[in-house]
């Protein structure tokens, strides 16, 4: 280990094994960062504990939460935050930003095509039992067809930088990405806590992702429908992104609404109002697909509308992202990305899948069982980083155990090699100073009728707990503000 002396800096240990984002293999800045390792490094850091605490009270002020369920309990929590930012220069956030939008279009014309015609898997490029034996492929929507033709209109895609300086993609979360109002919420707590530190950067903003999505929302309007009247509807106040659900709402300038301020009736779905019903054309959805409709799902939700889903098969009502799609973000259909892409795109992917095992094939179960330590499981259908066992952190007997439930259910894991994410500068309260941490990069692509647009920025998120590789605000991780750099 080396170290760099640089005031807040100076206890800043440097592993030259892993993939440091602001130094280079000698340990020397990188040019992109230098300005910014100055203008921090001429702070002591009891400036800076001062500012990060600013920082605190701006995200507690703002009621900028999330909530962890635990076995026992639910507990909200401060989203924590890292004033060190993340920069991405012009040149690597153009392969990102593309490679989103092939992931996101690859995905939607995926989804179609299993809905519709199952080409891909009559061709046996994808395995028919792989789709109907996913626990989110909804029968319901066979033969329906989504206002634009789109299934994902939002996709967070989740992404690493590996030691090889390579970016590879993590998974691909289509059902109901969250976060980002978090990367708007940083960039603004950023901006009040150290304001000078943006004349010194030529940054792309982030704070253009409401109305994007409010433009791509209304593109996909029901027929016959002039101007779309958008709802958002949230599960309530309990539910972990509820923040989000109404700063999305707030920020777009709609309503947020629960299951019980909307009704159907003739097939068309309308909000209760105090001047009388109104009818809604876009509904932004933040509820999982079993608790949309009572009538059609699960009949013991309270939580959705009773007729929605049939007034969505007959297009008078657009649903986003549209039910089913939890289908293709199915962690064994990401071991198909590069086939589906090169399948409806004929081309090469941009950004790199993970090499993945799916546990159902019996070759790759027979690998996956005796190579447990030098893996990472993770269940197909979980989200939040929850179920996720690391083979190198795990005991003979954790390791024995995570072989069991892998025998016993191959189909619902899958098996990676054990990343090496890269490492960014993190301020850590409980040692006041700057440490490695590992991070990945969420973006976020939104399709809409036509045209696509992917938030330059992302949410870059940090495993806070040393030497983790589990970035997730669920198991103990925070964030920074992504930085991409305006060509010059």
């Amino acid at each position: 280990m080396s170290k760099i002396e640089n005031q807040i800096f100076s206890s800043y240990q440097r592993n030259p094994d892993l993939y440091d984002e602001i130094y280079d293999k000698e340990g020397n800045i990188k040019d992109v960062y230098q300005k910014l390792f100055d203008i921090y490094g001429g702070h002591s850091i009891q400036d800076y504990i001062n500012l990060n605490s600013k920082a605190k009270a701006s995200f507690f002020n703002q009621g900028i939460t999330f909530q962890v369920y635990g076995e026992d309990n639910v507990q909200e929590k401060i989203f924590p935050f890292d004033l060190f930012p993340r920069i991405i220069d012009t040149e690597e956030w153009e392969i990102i930003e593309k490679g989103s939008i092939q992931r996101a279009k690859a995905l939607n014309l995926f989804l179609w095509d299993i809905y519709h015609d199952k080409k891909i898997l009559k061709d046996n490029i994808v395995p028919l039992e792989l789709i109907t034996s996913s626990a989110n492929y909804l029968d319901q929507m066979n033969g329906v067809n989504p206002s634009g033709g789109i299934y994902n209109h939002i996709s967070g895609t989740d992404i690493i930088k590996h030691k090889d300086g390579k970016y590879y993609v993590l998974e691909d979360n289509i059902r109901c990405p969250s976060g980002v109002s978090y990367v708007i919420c940083n960039r603004t707590a950023l901006k009040r806590a150290l304001f000078g530190v943006f004349n010194h950067y030529q940054t792309h903003t982030v704070t253009d992702y409401a109305e994007n999505l409010l433009e791509q929302l209304e593109s996909v309007k029901p027929k016959g429908v002039d101007i779309p009247n958008c709802v958002v509807i949230t599960p309530g106040m309990y539910n972990s992104a509820f923040y989000e659900h109404s700063y999305l709402a707030k920020t777009m300038g709609v309503e947020l609404v629960e299951g019980r301020d909307l009704f159907v009736e003739n097939d068309f779905v309308y909000m209760k109002t105090i001047k009388g019903p109104e009818k809604v054309d876009v509904i932004y959805r933040r509820i999982d697909d079993a608790f949309l409709d009572p009538l059609e799902f699960r009949p013991d939700s309270a939580l959705g509308v009773p007729g929605l889903f049939s007034a969505y098969k007959k297009g008078n009502v657009t649903l986003a992202n549209a039910p089913g799609t939890g289908v293709a973000d199915d962690k064994a259909v990401y071991t198909y990305m590069p086939e589906i892409i090169k399948y409806y795109l004929n081309e090469e992917p941009i950004l790199n899948n993970v090499h993945t095992y799916h546990c159902s094939r019996p070759d790759e179960l027979e690998y996956v069982l005796e190579n447990i330590p030098e893996l990472v499981i993770k269940p197909v259908d979980e989200a939040g980083g929850y179920g996720i066992s690391i083979g190198n952190r795990l005991s003979e007997k954790e390791i024995e155990e995570v072989r069991k439930q892998v025998k016993e259910n191959p189909r619902k894991y899958v098996a990676q090699p054990i990343m090496s994410l890269s490492v960014h500068p993190t301020y850590i309260d409980d040692t006041e100073s700057f440490e490695q941490r590992h991070v990945d990069l969420r973006t976020f692509t939104i399709l809409g009728k036509d045209k696509e647009f992917v938030l330059k920025g992302g949410l870059t998120r940090v495993a806070l707990r040393k030497g983790n590789l589990i970035v997730n605000s669920s198991q103990g991780g925070g964030s920074k503000d992504t930085w991409v750099l305006k060509k010059q």
